[in-house]
């Protein structure tokens, strides 16, 4: 199987299960899924955030899982319990689709890693 095969058949399992655990089957989009994993890393799941926690638990989300491809770093846990990352190196300049592939594959990693997905 290639690598984008693989890709694509794990993106659309990651797809099926959250969208079926948090959406009744409605399907979500990536930023819904970049949130999800924002509010498991924070560890706070049963309550209502404000909008601009919303952001930042995104961010949250976003640092975690670009971790494992060297972009960030964890650093400390505030007083409140938010995770905070460092940027260890910058980001290249990538082009929409290029995010998107990016993040998926970064997604996909987070489930394997969780065994989550095969």
């Amino acid at each position: 199987m290639s690598r984008d095969t693989q890709l694509k058949t794990r993106w659309e399992a990651v797809v099926a299960l959250l969208s079926h655990r948090f959406a009744d089957g409605e399907v979500l989009d990536l930023d819904a899924i970049i949130y999800i994993i924002g509010v498991q890393e924070l560890g706070q799941l049963h309550r209502t955030f404000k909008k601009d926690e919303k952001l930042n638990l995104m961010h949250i989300a976003i640092c975690r899982l670009l971790e494992p491809f060297g972009y960030y770093s964890f650093d400390f846990f505030d007083d409140d319990g938010w995770p905070h990352y460092k940027v260890v190196e910058k980001l290249p300049p990538l082009k929409a689709g290029e995010q998107s592939v990016l993040m998926k594959e970064a997604i996909v990693l987070y489930f394997l890693e969780k065994k989550v997905i095969d």
